[in-house]
């Protein structure tokens, strides 16, 4: 195989909401609610609802951007590439990237409707969530089914509205929706709790995967208030390894035994350690703790029911049969700022390339098709999925740096948003 065969599917990728994605979406009396895009004074454009504005934060758009033009400040959308928050310049930057199909995380939203979440009309909230599904099922992923996998936000403050949106998905095709990887810190009950198990028996009848985010939960690991940027971020994963061992360890899987758990962005290079450490446990603890895999290995249950992601992983790849080449998948993270767009194919042929074929296209395609149910061959004949017949469509596709001035206001501006909204959030919880 060479790089230009690769089939290459994402498994995490993000959307930033058009302004008019709700428009005819929810119910009349909620019409003039719903959340709409404002002008700052700094020039950048800031999400209001219901009185509290929130920035769009620039990391979460440099597609495009030299990496020195990086940072937090708030963001205009005429300041990000319109496949940021355009479908179809999003499938063009995805063909000129050699990526045949995407799974896309929201924004604003939060990606576990933790913006719905603060929100005191429940009524409203759920309109809006719905909304959003509505759009982003039919609206967004609907355009190109052979280009998107949907995935749907749940109502994450009661489960039995979840197992209705989860079955009212389903019949839209959606069979994947994102929830948090630690519920606690939202206020809600762990996953040890049985509060969930209307969630878990939908998601068991439809076949539904559940994503669980870095982030989903609102709370980053951090050593002290005053460490660097590079300590949070290069800790990311630790919050992943926690939800992985929550759900092995928790009674999840002996209630339901088939549906699937995703580990989006989590990386993979921790995993074998991770299933080590839970067999070690088991081995020496288990007369006392009383705990039961049914005559599996804890490490066994993992492979079965959760989904790895990664990015860049050179560890994870090597050690991939201890972490189960049945469970890798790839992302891109396009327009994020760890993404490896425009160059993903070579980058990611530089860790995988030297892998058996067979590898390969589990990891690059195969794993994401069977786990998502996603199958664009019908709509796309195989030979045109590749690396080589998407850039053959997308020659045209500038690829190259943009610069964009910086504003003298924009830091200030920036984080008085974020302190308004964080004091907005933390009277409605």
């Amino acid at each position: 195989m060479q790089l230009e065969d690769m089939i290459l599917v994402s498994v995490d990728d993000h959307v930033v909401e058009p302004s008019d994605m709700w428009e005819g979406r929810v119910p009349q009396k909620y019409a003039d609610l719903v959340p709409k895009l404002v002008p700052q004074p700094d020039g950048s454009d800031a999400w209001e609802f219901l009185g509290n504005r929130s920035a769009n934060a620039g990391l979460n758009a440099v597609a495009g951007r030299p990496p020195e033009d990086y940072g937090f400040d708030a963001m205009a959308f005429s300041e990000m590439r319109p496949g940021c928050y355009d479908v179809h310049e999003r499938v063009r930057d995805m063909s000129a990237n050699g990526v045949l199909a995407q799974l896309n995380f929201p924004s604003w939203p939060g990606f576990a409707a933790r913006q719905l979440l603060r929100t005191p009309d429940k009524d409203l909230a759920l309109a809006m969530l719905r909304g959003y599904n509505d759009w982003h099922v039919e609206g967004w992923c609907g355009e190109y089914p052979d280009r998107f996998i949907p995935l749907g936000l749940v109502p994450i403050w009661d489960p039995a509205l979840i197992a209705a949106e989860v079955r009212r998905l389903s019949r839209m095709g959606c069979h994947a929706v994102t929830f948090a990887e630690n519920p606690v810190p939202l206020g809600l009950p762990s996953l040890h709790s049985d509060h969930w198990d209307p969630f878990w028996a939908a998601c068991e009848e439809e076949g539904t995967i559940v994503c669980m985010h870095i982030g989903s939960s609102g709370r980053q690991v951090m050593t002290a208030e005053d460490a660097p940027a590079g300590v949070t971020h290069s800790l990311t994963a630790v919050s992943t390894m926690s939800a992985g061992a929550d759900l092995v360890f928790s009674d999840i899987f002996k209630k339901f035994p088939t549906f699937k758990f995703a580990l989006s962005e989590g990386g993979i290079g921790w995993v074998p350690y991770l299933l080590e450490k839970l067999d070690t446990h088991y081995a020496h603890h288990r007369a006392w703790t009383g705990e039961d895999f049914g005559g599996k290995l804890p490490s066994q249950v993992f492979r079965e029911r959760i989904i790895t992601c990664f990015i860049e992983d050179r560890v994870g790849i090597e050690n991939r049969h201890d972490i189960g080449v049945d469970t890798i998948t790839w992302e891109c993270d396009y327009p994020h700022s760890d993404s490896t767009w425009p160059d993903s194919p070579e980058m990611l042929w530089k860790q995988i390339g030297h892998i058996p074929d067979e590898d390969i296209d589990k990891i690059t395609h195969e794993n994401a098709m069977k786990a998502f149910r996603f199958d664009p061959y019908p709509v796309r004949p195989k030979e045109k999925c590749t690396v080589r017949a998407l850039r053959a469509e997308a020659t045209d596709v500038d690829t190259g740096y943009h610069y964009v001035t910086k504003r003298q206001s924009l830091a200030a501006t920036s984080a008085a948003l974020r302190d308004q909204q964080d004091r907005a959030q933390e009277s409605k919880i």
